[in-house]
């Protein structure tokens, strides 16, 4: 029997080394490439050739992933350039650029796409690379069926929702985007997207044993980290905070002022496809599985069946979940502890209520933080709260309530961010119309990067926000009570993993190094 010819080659860049630096070797988590993974299930389910080529997880050189293209002789290479942090699609762009350089150079005639939210958020600016092809104005889903129908030569004008290189008289690169293609919809959700192309992935010795769990999801335990997956079971957000770019997927308008905020809403699978997914892990092997859903606790039409149904599987998963702090349900925390969910994220973002308020739109309700803790951790459940410095409006001293804050609530985990004018965002909108310093290089939107710069605000510097970010995560890791307290809950061989972490201290361009 034939093999059938290999149409697409959707690969996942490695930016590992540059974005998370020293943390990068044991610290920082390997997710699975989850757009990849449903880009692939989705042309799969058309009929095309598909495979998945993940330079993070395999940690391919350039020389390694330019002989796998040759070897493969894929129709079309496209740079799936998502990931599930909010600045991942621009971060990702560091290892993106370098290999599809590498491969235009050896293949000149390979046509080479990108799809992802830098995409979305900057059609034209990824288009304007020399080794870029094609870009996916959105999620790409169905311009990508209808690219590879064609010849992805002189018809590529026929396909909506993709921009290309006209040329002009002269033979110059004209950069065109065609018209606008619809996002999957509700009701062809599971259709459309039907799961997850998990047998794709690379692996050592078993499925999904290249990835690795974020360190404190395995209770600071590195022998618990892998194997380990990561799955959505909606997309999108109703929500619309400065801050924030992952609607800008959504988007269906080629206009230059789009951002995310005009673009939200969420879709859901069924959780009767997304229970069978989760199934599918289990017996895989895989016991630690991030929930990657921005809104996952909102919406109990879709939960609630979902957990139910993980319960009633009896899947014995150890899972974690995003929650804003004023969408938690006490009452549901019982059946989320039930069905394997031990973590919970919640985006608190600033000790300031006002700043809180301001970045979000006043979409936040007025809630009591300190009780909704200790309502999740009554319950059996570890909370990772995440925290923003930096907002524009701040002050030192509204940066240090919310260093105050933390220390206060001393969560199991928390994660802190430098404010940054993310491509996609309203803010990033913002600053281009107010002239804010933004970042040169795609290494500079890496929260962790040597080449980070968040945004000034209007009264302390972008080196004054870096120095008290970094300094506030130093101070919340190496502060007893919180020592104390993984000691409690995990163990003393966690608290001493978190000691070595700790050990690691960034270097930052900005502040001197």
């Amino acid at each position: 029997m034939n093999e059938r010819a290999l149409d697409v080659l959707l690969v996942n860049p490695d930016s590992s080394a540059t974005a998370y630096q020293g943390l990068a070797a044991t610290y920082s988590a390997i997710e699975p490439p989850t757009w990849a993974l449903l880009l692939a299930q989705s042309c799969r389910a058309k009929g095309f050739g598909v495979a998945i080529m993940d330079c993070d997880a395999e940690k391919l050189s350039l020389e390694a992933a330019v002989q796998r293209v040759k070897d493969l002789k894929p129709r079309l290479v496209v740079f799936v350039v998502y990931g599930q942090n909010p600045n991942s699609g621009t971060t990702s762009m560091i290892g993106a650029t370098r290999l599809a350089q590498a491969l235009k150079q050896h293949d000149p005639q390979r046509p080479i796409g990108f799809v992802g939210s830098h995409t979305s958020a900057l059609p034209r600016e990824v288009l304007a690379h020399p080794f870029v092809d094609i870009v996916f104005l959105n999620e790409g889903v169905y311009a990508l069926h209808n690219l590879l129908r064609g010849n992805l030569s002189e018809d590529v004008a026929k396909v909506a929702g993709i921009g290309f290189k006209k040329r002009d008289r002269d033979g110059r690169p004209v950069l065109w985007l065609n018209p606008p293609q619809a996002v999957v919809p509700q009701e062809r959700m599971d259709e459309d997207m039907p799961g997850y192309a998990w047998d794709l992935l690379p692996m050592r010795e078993r499925p999904l044993d290249l990835y690795r769990a974020h360190f404190w999801h395995a209770g600071f335990d590195h022998a618990k980290r892998t194997p380990f997956a990561a799955i959505y079971t909606s997309l999108g957000c109703n929500f619309g905070c400065d801050f924030c770019m992952i609607n800008i997927v959504n988007r269906t308008d080629n206009g230059e002022d789009v951002h995310a905020a005009q673009s939200r809403g969420m879709r859901f699978w069924s959780p009767k496809l997304i229970a069978g997914e989760l199934e599918k892990l289990a017996k895989m092997g895989v016991e630690t599985v991030r929930i990657s859903d921005e809104m996952f606790f909102l919406n109990r039409r879709y939960y609630e069946p979902l957990l139910h149904d993980i319960v009633d599987r009896d899947l014995k998963l150890r899972m974690w979940a995003y929650s804003r702090v004023d969408t938690v349900r006490p009452g549901a925390l019982e059946l989320f502890r039930r069905a394997g969910i031990g973590w919970l994220a919640l985006g608190i973002e600033a000790g300031s209520q006002v700043v809180r308020s301001e970045v979000s739109k006043g979409s936040f309700k007025e809630v009591n933080i300190r009780e909704i803790c200790r309502t999740v951790r009554d319950a059996d459940i570890n909370v990772i709260s995440n925290y923003i410095f930096g907002f524009p409006d701040e002050t030192r001293e509204t940066m240090q309530q919310t260093l105050d804050l933390a220390l206060e609530l001393n969560t199991e985990m928390a994660n802190m961010y430098p404010c940054q004018a993310l491509p996609g965002s309203p803010m990033y909108r913002q600053a281009l119309r107010n002239g804010w310093r933004l970042p040169d290089s795609y290494a500079g939107y890496a929260f962790l990067s040597y080449e980070c710069e968040p945004l000034a605000t209007k009264h302390v510097s972008a080196a004054e926000v870096l120095r008290f970010r970094d300094d506030a995560f130093h101070t919340y890791f190496t502060n007893p009570d919180y020592l104390a307290l993984v000691e409690r809950r995990f163990g003393a061989q966690q608290r001493a993993s978190i000691e070595d972490m700790t050990k690691i201290r960034l270097r930052r361009r900005l502040l001197g190094d």
